[in-house]
């Protein structure tokens, strides 16, 4: 996986390399591509002057472009046409305790597939990780993103604890508690109920969340309990569950 993170793992959809970007995008404008970004164009791909390739940076839309300067000091393409029009993401943000590595990994790109808006780690009484690699969940979610098609990059926070994710919740976000006991509506019945509002999901860690992190947020008005059926799923297994299903009744699916 290492590896995979140090040289981007770029997309050819009908044979076109497909980049993030963080510069403006817009017809007859030059963008100079990274360091990463270059070398694997110039030395993996064997790209040269005149090479098409798409870029999109969240902002701007997704453009065609040719490759203009193809040298040792670094690549420059300039945009062509519009080819997709931004389009925004339901807002929908993922809260979850950090797994191991492997996990983790998984768990931001297939999220970043899914849509996602934001991604919060959270760390529970019982989240065995100790901190995160903000840097390679980003990378993650970069890669995740050129390869899925999606115009955006999901915003990647910081890490924080249970006691300051609730103590600093913005109140008309509703927060969807995965909980694995007690009465709680289904997921799909809560995603219906969610629809149209800023919303958040939140799941827990391996081993699920101390009793009394559940009855701090049984306690709260923007706190919804719900359910994933009858089997306990992994932590990863949980969050991209509850993603599609929210995606499927309230969101883009």
């Amino acid at each position: 996986m290492t590896e995979e993170l140090n040289e981007p793992q770029l997309m050819e959809p009908g044979g076109k390399t497909r980049l993030y970007v963080t510069g403006d995008l817009g017809k007859g404008m030059t963008v100079s591509l990274d360091e990463g970004q270059s070398h694997y164009l110039l030395h993996v791909l064997r790209s040269q002057a005149g090479n098409l390739l798409t870029l999109f940076n969240g902002r701007d839309g997704e453009w065609q472009a040719r490759i203009t300067q193809a040298a040792k000091r670094g690549v420059a393409v300039t945009c062509l046409q519009q080819t997709q029009p931004q389009a925004g993401t339901p807002d929908i943000w993922l809260a979850f305790a950090p797994v191991k590595k492997t996990p983790s990994d998984y768990l931001v790109q297939k999220a970043s597939e899914l849509g996602v808006s934001v991604l919060q780690p959270v760390f529970t009484r019982r989240t065995v990780v100790g901190r995160i690699n903000q840097e390679r969940m980003r990378a993650n979610a970069v890669e995740a993103a050129e390869q899925s098609g999606r115009l955006s990059v999901p915003e990647i926070r910081e890490g924080v604890t249970f006691a300051r994710l609730l103590a600093t919740w913005p109140a008309e976000r509703r927060l969807l508690f995965c909980d694995e006991g007690g009465d709680a509506k289904t997921m799909t019945q809560a995603a219906r109920e969610s629809r149209g509002g800023p919303t958040a999901i939140l799941t827990g860690p391996e081993g699920g969340f101390d009793p009394a992190e559940r009855a701090a947020l049984r306690a709260l008005p923007f706190v919804m309990p719900v359910s994933l059926g009858p089997r306990i799923l992994r932590a990863d297994t949980a969050a991209l569950a509850a993603l599609a299903i929210w995606q499927a009744v309230a969101g883009d699916f």
